[in-house]
């Protein structure tokens, strides 16, 4: 389970201390978990999915799942992963997250930055401004999308989100990996 976990964590973008708060466990303990020190409960597992968003199964999972059928995310279906003032809101928009190379989902991006530190991550990215506007900030320069606007680039380029406007910003965001 500990590589499942931290696998799953880290492509949906979720910090320890995101995943601590939305379980209810210590960071210290997923920490553990992830470096395989400590083996979780069959109740811990079912926080750390419902957390996550995913099915149990796929904190267990070792071998790759059939991918022959489709996965289908309802509009009530969708729960943030994180949401505060300071952090961005992510709804996944995808089931089996840990064996697929593209991962979608919707992003509310904070009205701040909400970090000093910048994004940059292996594989593409594209947005698309589904309501408000957001400024990107790429380091040496900075983009605003307004509603109905796309950006695709390279994910290894250093970059943060923010909403700008009176709107609160959605974006449609799809990452794409290949990195398992």
């Amino acid at each position: 389970m500990s590589i499942r976990l931290k696998l799953l964590r880290k492509k949906l973008g979720v910090t320890l201390e995101t995943l601590a708060e939305k379980s209810g466990m210590t960071k210290s303990y997923l920490s553990k978990v992830e470096r395989g020190l400590n083996t979780p409960s069959i109740a811990a597992a079912l926080k750390l999915a419902k957390a996550l968003n995913v099915n149990v199964e796929e904190l267990f999972a070792q071998e790759n799942a059939a991918l022959d059928g489709y996965s289908l995310v309802r509009s009530d279906q969708h729960r943030l992963l994180s949401s505060n003032e300071k952090s961005p809101g992510y709804a996944v928009l995808a089931h089996q997250v840990s064996e697929r190379n593209l991962l979608p989902f919707m992003m509310y991006p904070p009205a701040e930055f909400a970090d000093p530190s910048f994004k940059e991550h292996v594989g593409e990215e594209f947005l698309f401004v589904h309501e408000g506007a957001v400024e990107v900030d790429f380091m040496n320069e900075r983009v605003i999308l307004q509603r109905g606007d796309a950006l695709h680039f390279n994910a290894n380029k250093p970059h943060r989100l923010r909403s700008v406007g009176e709107v609160q910003a959605q974006l449609l965001v799809v990452v794409h990996s290949t990195e398992q």
